[in-house]
């Protein structure tokens, strides 16, 4: 088809098949990241020192947790590369889901030694020992929840890949009202169970995880779209070239995560040394941005399977289709997001903090003046998450990972001190060295992506990992 007569139909159908894809793993992504919301919405009831203990719990666990994630993410685009090239490929999309599970109990170990060390490591930064504690007893409730995290999240790129994601959306949707049951029983102490607050939140939390696995484990076993792959079948038989070209895959993309995570997670930290009311705004305010990131991401779970199958299937113009049919939802969805925050701050924040407790007078304060920013880096957010995922379907992974070390690392994080304590902007100063860093990335990766045929990323010769 030349490029200079496009093919309105085949674009047309493009946009269907990721609306239909994208809206399951959008929905899915958001109730993953409503089981956190859920825990600071009751956490925060508690007041503003409960609060700043669980953000900085958060924060480390989401460190881990996310390098976890990003090596186990390499199934999603392995998947779809090899259905791409052959729709009826059940060993090797069996063999993939293998040994993703292998991959997910291994990171879980040293994953767990460390969460386990968290109040440790928490007074080796600097943080408070009051919030120390606190954190460090949330964390060992908590991190047993991981493991079944990471297996859910395997078969999750396994549904999706097949593009069934309305599996994963249910089980999702079943831990959100698990895990605020657990925490209105453990937390507060309701209905004859003992008062745990911080603890009972992280055991209410690690329950839920447990759910999501367990019930989309059942399902592809039950379930003859899935049972045929026999995804548990010989699951201690070894396929190391398999292993290996996993992780040469997914470590780049692990990297990737903990780089950008590593920043938010400092950001976390300098609030901290600021103050209890600014670590506790910046908690309300990332979780708004958060959940909308989530949505981007849950579109960029989509770009890549279709980029991927495309990419498998040998379709250059179904790469271009998809790349960027996913990129403009993706960008459409946060600038709504963006609006949303510059409008309504005040009502916002009102969902995690008591607005008419002169206690949290200036949490609050704080909240709304840091969303204005989380507004401003929004648009920077979803291009960079969506370049990447973009790039990832052509299993290109390794140099988006040297762009996160220039944007994160060298341009967002020193900028953020700098502004913070050098120019005495505190708590807004953090919040502009982590849009600029963001605007940074999402110009790199958006870039690539562009020059991707000049670059032979769609050369459709061996894949780079």
């Amino acid at each position: 088809m030349p490029h200079s007569k496009p093919d309105y139909a085949a674009w047309r159908a493009e946009l269907r098949a990721t609306v239909a894809l994208g809206w399951p793993l959008v929905l899915t992504t958001l109730a993953q990241m409503a089981i956190t919301a859920t825990d600071v919405i009751f956490i925060g009831r508690l007041g503003s020192q409960a609060l700043a203990a669980a953000t900085l719990a958060t924060n480390l666990y989401h460190l881990v947790m996310l390098f976890a994630l990003g090596l186990l993410t390499a199934a999603s685009p392995m998947i779809a590369r090899a259905l791409g090239q052959n729709r009826f490929a059940v060993r090797e999309v069996r063999r993939t889901v293998r040994q993703g599970l292998w991959s997910a109990i291994i990171i879980f170990i040293p994953c767990a030694l460390l969460l386990w060390n968290g109040e440790i490591i928490l007074l080796a930064i600097g943080e408070p020992a009051d919030l120390s504690a606190l954190a460090g007893g949330y964390l060992r409730m908590f991190l047993w929840g991981l493991l079944p995290f990471l297996g859910f999240l395997v078969l999750r790129s396994f549904v999706s890949a097949l593009e069934r994601p309305q599996w994963a959306l249910f089980a999702a949707m079943f831990g959100i009202v698990f895990n605020a049951l657990g925490n209105w029983l453990l937390v507060f102490g309701n209905f004859g169970f003992p008062r745990l607050e911080l603890v009972g939140s992280g055991i209410a939390s690690t329950c839920a995880n447990l759910s999501l696995f367990l019930i989309l484990a059942f399902v592809v076993l039950r379930d003859r779209r899935f049972r045929r792959y026999h995804v548990f079948g010989h699951f201690w038989q070894a396929d190391w070239p398999r292993f290996r070209a996993f992780w040469a895959l997914g470590l780049p993309i692990a990297a990737l995560s903990t780089f950008e995570i590593s920043v938010f997670n400092a950001a976390a930290f300098m609030m901290g040394w600021i103050g209890e009311a600014s670590l506790a705004a910046h908690a309300v305010a990332i979780q708004l941005a958060g959940i909308s990131f989530m949505v981007a991401v849950g579109l960029s779970q989509a770009i890549t399977v279709r980029v991927g199958r495309a990419y498998g299937a040998g379709d250059r113009d179904g790469v271009t289709r998809a790349g960027w049919i996913g990129i403009g939802l993706g960008m459409l969805a946060v600038t709504i997001s963006a609006i949303l925050m510059t409008v309504m701050p005040v009502t916002l924040v009102s969902a995690f903090l008591n607005i008419h407790d002169p206690a949290n007078a200036t949490a609050v304060e704080f909240a709304v003046s840091f969303l204005a920013f989380a507004a401003l880096f929004q648009l920077a957010d979803g291009g960079q998450v969506l370049g990447i995922a973009a790039l990832r379907g052509l299993h290109d992974t390794r140099v988006p990972m040297i762009y996160a070390v220039i944007g994160y690392w060298f341009i967002g994080l020193p900028l953020c001190v700098y502004l913070g304590f050098g120019a005495g902007f505190g708590g807004d100063g953090i919040w502009m060295g982590l849009a600029v860093g963001l605007f940074v990335v999402a110009i790199l990766m958006l870039a690539r992506w562009m020059r991707r045929e000049r670059l032979g990323l769609v050369s459709f010769h061996s894949p780079q990992a």
